[in-house]
């Protein structure tokens, strides 16, 4: 066995990176592609026309609850420059968002016991949602935050009964049935199963009873997925799991994405809440600390190594609008306009031009290729395939031996390496495809990720 070094160019990397940024050009998604369906091959979402759709979201729980227009333009204009497809936002928000009114004085429900919407509050959301539209931008759209059926924490108040809850799904579906750039998200950070389970089942039945249009998932409490209790339910079209705000290793992933991705019938998976950037770990900042760019990387490319189609992205500060005079939810440090450009952020689209360069209907993970111990959660390499190519995370620069010979036939491959904190690709050599190498990163330690792209 050969060993394989490479590393060079490292310092070029992190300065070409953070010097320059990369802006998305035009409308973020294409409407024109047609409305959204789950692949043949069940593995991810596509448009009518057969083209693939990578769900890249960003999470602004309380867009429309705490922002005016010109706050929201701003916003999702600089989302769409930074390659954002989806924003996920909640119709009656987390932060008391029955009973402190929208940016334009409106409160969502004109009677909060009988859940009867407010018509002035969703000409707003309406308005919100057209905007986003404008900007190629799909709104992954949440009917409630999870306090409105099981309080748990947050303010409440619980409103929710079966019979509201399919009512109140039905009026919803018809209403925006024709808009053309919603993702429903059923859910919002709560238990699915128990006494909850038939209000969250009746506002899926009855989003999709009106509207045959837009598809549908469901947004889990912290650790769970979707799929624990809907996988089999006809209105939820793909899994969503949350990673949460705790773990920091791939233990979670296993438990979670890579579960999802082996569940039978078929159906996509992702990570819709990952660790936030700027979020204090675990609540506890002063003996954990706080999540950054690498927590935000590690996440994405876990996830979508591991099988999910796409990625959230979440910010502590952006998820509940943080601003001066607002009182913080959970130790917020920063505003939200300011973390528009934390470093996480700006490094997704790097993702994103890599996962729509390359095939998807062959794509699988590829655990199998990486032959040497990779025991550690903390260090964990993970690797995903498709005819012809493979990509290769190396979380914290460990080295491992590759197996390449489930890539192609042919018998030589190149090699780049990504950084995935700049996007930038540098040449890397060849490799033998019929026997065993080990591949040693350009460097190592926490922060110093790296993506090893293999093609025929």
């Amino acid at each position: 066995m050969r060993f394989l070094y490479l590393a060079f160019l490292v310092l070029a990397g992190y300065i070409t990176g953070y010097a320059q940024q990369d802006i998305w050009q035009g409308v973020s998604v294409d409407f024109l592609k047609g409305k959204l369906e789950v692949s043949k091959n069940g593995r991810y979402l596509q448009h009518k026309n057969g083209t693939p759709f990578f769900y890249l979201a960003d999470t602004a729980w309380e867009l429309f609850h705490r922002l005016n227009e010109k706050e929201i333009e701003k916003y999702l204009e600089d989302r769409r420059a930074k390659g954002f497809t989806v924003i996920q936002a909640v119709i009656l928000a987390e932060l008391d968002g029955l009973n402190t009114p929208d940016a334009n004085g409106n409160l969502p429900l004109k009677d909060i016991d009988d859940v009867i919407p407010n018509e002035a509050y969703f000409k707003w959301v309406d308005k919100v949602i057209r905007m986003a539209d404008a900007k190629g931008l799909y709104i992954g759209l949440l009917p409630t935050w999870g306090d409105k059926v099981d309080k748990q924490w947050g303010k409440g108040p619980e409103i929710f009964n079966p019979a509201h809850a399919g009512a109140y799904g039905a009026w919803l579906g018809k209403r925006y049935k024709n808009f053309r750039n919603i993702i429903w998200i059923n859910g919002g950070d709560r238990w699915g199963g128990d006494s909850n389970f038939a209000i969250w089942d009746n506002i899926g039945k009855g989003i999709k009873s009106t509207d045959k249009n837009h598809l549908m998932t469901f947004h889990p409490v912290g650790e769970h997925s979707s799929s624990r209790w809907f996988h089999n339910n006809v209105w939820l079209d793909f899994n969503m799991a949350q990673t949460g705000h705790c773990q920091r290793d791939y233990e979670i992933y296993e438990k979670l994405i890579v579960k999802d991705y082996e569940r039978y019938p078929i159906k996509p998976c992702l990570n819709g809440e990952p660790r936030y950037e700027n979020h204090p770990v675990c609540w506890k900042p002063d003996s954990l600390g706080w999540f950054d760019d690498t927590d935000v990387r590690q996440a994405m490319y876990w996830s979508l190594f591991s099988g999910s189609f796409g990625h959230t992205y979440g910010c502590h500060d952006i998820w509940q609008m943080f601003a001066p005079g607002r009182e913080p939810e959970g130790q917020a440090r920063g505003d939200w306009k300011s973390s528009l450009n934390l470093p996480g952020a700006t490094q997704l689209i790097h993702a994103r031009r890599l996962m729509e360069g390359y095939a998807w209907d062959s794509r699988k993970p590829a655990q199998e290729m990486i032959v040497s111990g990779n025991d550690s959660f903390i260090n964990k390499i993970v690797a995903l395939r498709g005819e012809g190519f493979a990509f290769i995370y190396f979380p914290t620069g460990e080295k491992a031996t590759i197996d390449f010979s489930t890539v192609s036939r042919t018998p030589e491959l190149n090699l780049q390496w990504m950084n995935p904190r700049t996007g930038e690709r540098t040449d890397a050599g060849k490799v033998a495809r019929d026997h065993s190498q080990t591949i040693i990163p350009p460097s190592s330690g926490r922060g110093n990720d790296w993506i090893l792209i293999v093609e025929k």
